[in-house]
């Protein structure tokens, strides 16, 4: 994954350089302003680093390959771009590992990737891993679980507390009760046995 790093007179005059040297659109890269210089002797000057997305995304495919190497397990790895949101899906005949209980090795192997991301460079992107439609399979269920709850706490007025979930599992039942009017959600409790509370307004 190359940082590539472009100077000019203007900002649109060194983007078009950009683009035009790596051969991709404004869509297909990020581009972070590095300076833009200037003074009343000194002619103004804009630098810019540009990352192109799917470098990014063959860079995060390289680490999870050698992570599910490493744990002994051979996995086909499927990647996607869309807008900002990465997406990485195993492949393997140990997806019950790849998981883990509850969903916490699928979980950690996500957060390792954020971090790795996180700390190489600043760039506002979301990284989803799934194996084989684990995930949808369980926003689905969750979906549904957070729904029907809701409408159980609207009916008596009485908060509910769902069982403990990891921080992917609870950010989907505040998403999807955020929706619906007369109720809301907080999260309680100590990782790993956080929770969320539904109740009523």
């Amino acid at each position: 994954m190359e940082r590539y790093n472009y100077e000019g007179k203007n900002i649109d005059e060194v983007k078009m350089k950009a683009l035009e040297s790596l051969n991709k659109t404004e869509d297909e890269v990020f581009i972070n302003v590095l300076e833009d210089e200037g003074g009343l002797f000194k002619s103004k000057r804009v630098k810019i680093e540009v990352v192109v997305k799917e470098e990014i995304l063959n860079y995060l495919k390289d680490i999870l390959g050698d992570i599910v190497d490493k744990m002994g397990i051979k996995a086909n790895i499927e990647t996607k771009i869309r807008d900002n949101n990465f997406k990485l899906t195993l492949f393997s005949d140990n997806n019950a590992i790849l998981i883990g209980k509850g969903g916490r090795t699928i979980e950690s192997l996500q957060l390792i990737l954020r971090h790795v991301i996180s700390n190489k460079m600043r760039i506002p992107i979301t990284i989803s891993l799934d194996v084989e439609d684990y995930r949808a399979k369980q926003i689905r269920r969750i979906e549904f679980l957070a729904r029907k709850t809701a409408k159980e706490v609207l009916s008596t007025c009485i908060e509910v507390k769902l069982d403990s979930m990891n921080s992917y599992e609870r950010r989907v039942v505040h998403e999807e009760v955020s929706k619906i009017e007369g109720v809301h959600t907080i999260s309680e409790g100590e990782e790993p046995n956080r929770y969320v509370v539904i109740k009523p307004n």
